[in-house]
């Protein structure tokens, strides 16, 4: 019989109360409340399998703080997708996606600071960090045109890619630029929302986001192409050996100055 994790039950009455809140002061049509509660539903529900699959009964400090942005970040969406039938309270959104995007610091430093680093809490820190980054492109997109799509579909593409192609799958290796230009994903997209700057250095701005964006993931990209021979030699040695094809706390093998796992789904900012 399957347990219920309280954890993500309470994130899902929260982030409906959340919404309930928005809806009183400024306003929620029903696009809102349905892409609110959808979103909601939805965390739940993955978090509670992702819980379920690590074996964790409770969420770790860090994990708390990941479900409070998460939390910002649906009503993030739930304004957004409001949006494109009434005008958008932008100072709130904005301020919304800002205090998610700090707190995307708080809750890696909780981890390092309790040593609570885990692979789900990496997995549950990159996914909202990712949907948050689709949701910013989706709400700019109709100003600034539907290019900039590209940089909140640009990881759910690499992870596509990598159910098709099995050479993309496995651990990349830790690197703090990755992280950094996620970083600036979420802080342009920010201000291109928010319209702080003019409309032609807005696109100059998101162009060069892209353009980071785009040679992040094209390094990774050569990386696992360049190294599929090697981890495929390794994990094939580990499987003879009759012992997992995990060295110094990665997936396929190869020996990581880091203690953490990265998993190959990733936006970027991970807690490592």
């Amino acid at each position: 019989m399957s347990t219920v994790r309280t954890g993500p039950v309470i994130g899902l009455l929260v982030q409906i109360g959340v919404l309930a809140v928005l809806a009183q002061t400024v306003g929620l049509g029903p696009a809102g409340w349905a892409a609110g509660l959808a979103y909601g539903v939805a965390l739940c529900a993955l978090l509670s399998r992702g819980m379920s699959r690590s074996g964790a009964h409770d969420l770790s400090p860090a994990d708390q703080v990941t479900l409070s942005r998460a939390i910002l970040v649906g009503g993030v969406t739930a304004l957004a997708a409001d949006s494109f039938s009434r005008p958008a309270p932008v100072t709130l959104m904005v301020v919304l996606t800002s205090v998610a995007l700090v707190l995307d610091a708080v809750d890696g430093y909780t981890a390092r600071r309790t040593g609570t680093s885990s692979e789900l809490g990496a997995r549950f820190d990159m996914e909202i960090d990712s949907f948050l980054v689709l949701v910013l492109c989706l709400h700019v997109a109709p100003s600034v045109g539907g290019w900039v799509l590209a940089i909140g579909a640009m990881r759910y593409v690499f992870v596509a890619a990598s159910w098709v192609l099995g050479w993309m799958r496995g651990s990349l290796p830790p690197r703090y630029w990755r992280k950094v230009v996620a970083a600036i994903q979420g802080v342009v997209l920010t201000v291109a929302m928010g319209g702080a700057l003019p409309g032609p250095l807005t696109t100059v701005v998101l162009v060069a986001s892209l353009a980071l964006l785009i040679e992040s993931f094209g390094r990774d990209v050569v990386w696992l192409w360049t190294t599929r021979h090697v981890r495929r030699a390794l994990a094939h040695d580990a499987a003879e050996d009759r012992r997992p094809a995990v060295v110094h706390g990665t997936a396929d093998g190869l020996p990581w100055p880091e203690q953490r796992t990265v998993a190959v789904a990733r936006s970027g900012i991970a807690r490592v």
